[in-house]
């Protein structure tokens, strides 16, 4: 997902966006685990996204404060 789609949710949907991705990293996580994951980069990508999602969340919570 690109940043700027991100910057266009709110918080409480960046919020969701974020536990949704933790679940399909977790998911990822377990089929490579029992060697049923074919694209290993998918586990990257899931992370920079969780990255992605978590620090564009940070700004606005931050913006929210102020």
């Amino acid at each position: 997902m690109k940043a700027s789609e991100l910057r266009a949710k709110d918080v409480a949907a960046l919020e969701k966006e974020v536990t949704d991705l933790l679940k399909a990293h977790f998911g990822l996580r377990m089929q490579k685990g029992t060697q049923q994951l074919g694209n290993t980069a998918l586990l990257g990508n899931t992370r920079r996204d969780i990255a992605r999602a978590k620090t564009i969340l940070a700004e606005k919570k931050r913006e929210a404060a102020k």
